[in-house]
């Protein structure tokens, strides 16, 4: 019986750590909250780095194969973004799951249609709280973020 728990206890922490999507907390490895050199540690070296400015202020956003990685106010991680099928949550979800799949292995997730884009999320739009949101074309899943409210 201990070797049962045990081993139970076993196989959800390495499906916790292989998952690439941790709702709330980062996507493929990157935490928000990572400085940039903990990103590159993780990634590697971006294809392309890219700084700006927005309402917000500055910003550095490292792109990676559909991955881009942005810190808002130069800082440490603010948003993660993907178009890579292959991240997925521990249940298995993520870019080309329908909203079904969604709705029914996402603990917490409410979806919704606003301003004409259907969009299924963990969290509360309010700044400076942690949101993941699936962005929803035709029933499926097109991309997901993680990212800190800011606005």
């Amino acid at each position: 019986m201990r070797l049962a728990a045990a081993l139970a206890a076993f196989l959800v922490c390495v499906a916790t750590a292989s998952a690439a999507i941790v709702p709330q907390r980062g996507i493929a490895g990157v935490r928000l909250e990572m400085t940039r050199a903990q990103v590159r540690a993780v990634l590697g070296m971006p294809a392309t780095v890219v700084h700006g400015s927005n309402d917000f202020g500055s910003f550095t956003a490292y792109r990676y194969r559909g991955l881009r990685v942005t810190f808002q106010g130069n800082r440490t991680v603010t948003a993660i973004f993907t178009t890579r099928a292959g991240e997925r949550t521990a249940a298995g979800v993520g870019v080309g799951s329908t909203e079904g799949q969604v709705r029914a292995k996402v603990t917490g997730v409410r979806c919704r249609t606003e301003s004409g884009f259907r969009h299924c999320f963990v969290g509360r739009f309010l700044p400076g709280k942690r949101v993941t949101d699936f962005r929803i074309k035709r029933g499926h899943v097109t991309s997901v973020q993680v990212a800190f409210v800011l606005d």
